[in-house]
């Protein structure tokens, strides 16, 4: 039966390492428009924060140097508050030699672990007219910006 064959298409050639380059490239592509992204939102945490990191060591030196303990032990974060009592910190700040006065030099905020924190150069002027260079460091809680660590 020497009947005609019925015309078939070739078979085509498979190719599974062009579907796999694409593959990782779009996947590769996602990854970088990720961390695009991400890197875009700390850069906007981290500028917009500068301001409210300044005006909270400003509030607290403002009132440590003005003598007011009360006001000053509220801008302090829970931390710091866990290991000084309101009296005890009353009786630091009134301890010899006082600060009377103080410039802000430098703020800087980074973000560590997720979350932003700020380092608050300021040069303190004590009263007898001596001064010194520190660091403050503030933190982010849920109510806001926080004078954290040793506070001088």
């Amino acid at each position: 039966m020497g009947g005609e064959q019925s015309w078939r298409r070739p078979a085509r050639r498979r190719r599974p390492a062009r579907v796999g380059l694409l593959a990782a490239g779009a996947g590769l592509g996602f990854c970088l428009i990720g961390v695009a992204g991400l890197g875009a939102w700390n850069v906007q945490v981290v500028t917009g924060s500068s301001g409210p990191v300044r005006e909270t060591a400003d509030g607290f030196l403002r009132e440590v140097s003005a003598g007011d303990a009360d006001r000053a032990y509220g801008r302090l974060c829970a931390d710091a508050r866990s290991r000084w009592s309101a009296a005890g910190f009353a009786a630091w700040l009134r301890t010899p030699p006082q600060v009377t006065g103080y410039e802000i030099t430098d703020v800087a905020v980074a973000t560590r672990g997720g979350r932003p924190r700020g380092t608050v150069a300021v040069r303190l002027t004590r009263d007898g007219g001596g001064s010194e260079q520190r660091e403050l460091p503030v933190v982010r809680e849920a109510d806001g910006w926080r004078v954290c660590g040793d506070p001088y």
